[in-house]
């Protein structure tokens, strides 16, 4: 598949195709398995698509050094599902991304859904596709965003861009993927739920 060339259309119909398996941050660890559903809180976020002059563009954010949990990591926006979403995945991602990055909701075209990411933070992720115009300007919440930046959707999802790296954790070694883009690392559960994104699309 050419990434490059892929249209909002194709993309949605592709998206039409069932969601496979959850996958988790346990994935690469050996012996771990990721908690039962009832254990994990709700949550989604928004990959924001916006058509650049070379493809499809992915809005990404730094998160602020000065935040309490994952200071400085890459991250799509998001948060959780809120009782005023409704239970909605989809109402939360638009919520998180408007106040996030400034992107209002009456602009954003849902194109579908990925299969959730469970975390170890304890958390069940929905991943969001949505359309942005092409024109978007983000505007960063002051305080939890430091920046706003994109990186082309066909770097993000292309296999040979996908590191696995490890490192201790609570006396543990903890195995996970990678895409280093520049002075970007982005690394985690938002590296993971884009090897999901590739999965699903049939990426090779």
């Amino acid at each position: 598949m050419d990434i490059q060339r892929l249209t909002y259309a194709e993309l949605a119909r592709r998206l039409e195709r069932p969601a496979a398996q959850a996958s988790s941050d346990f994935d690469l660890i050996p012996g771990l398995k990721s908690l039962p559903e009832e254990a994990l809180r709700p949550a989604a976020v928004l990959v924001p698509l916006r058509q650049g002059p070379d493809g499809l563009q992915v809005v990404l954010t730094r998160r602020s050094r000065h935040l309490r949990h994952h200071p400085g990591q890459i991250a799509f926006p998001g948060g959780k599902i809120d009782d005023d979403d409704g239970g909605s995945a989809a109402a939360a991602a638009l919520r998180e991304a408007e106040e996030e990055i400034g992107l209002s909701a009456a602009e954003t075209d849902i194109l579908g859904t990925l299969a959730p990411h469970h975390t170890v933070t304890r958390f069940r992720v929905t991943p969001i596709v949505a359309r942005i115009p092409a024109d978007f300007v983000g505007v960063p919440e002051e305080g939890e965003v430091e920046e706003i930046f994109e990186v082309p959707l066909s770097f993000l999802l292309d296999p040979a861009n996908l590191q696995i790296q490890s490192r201790v954790w609570q006396g543990t070694e903890r195995r996970y993927y990678v895409i280093p883009y520049g002075p970007y690392y982005v690394w985690g559960a938002t590296a993971r739920m884009l090897k999901g994104f590739a999965d699903h699309l049939g990426v090779a």
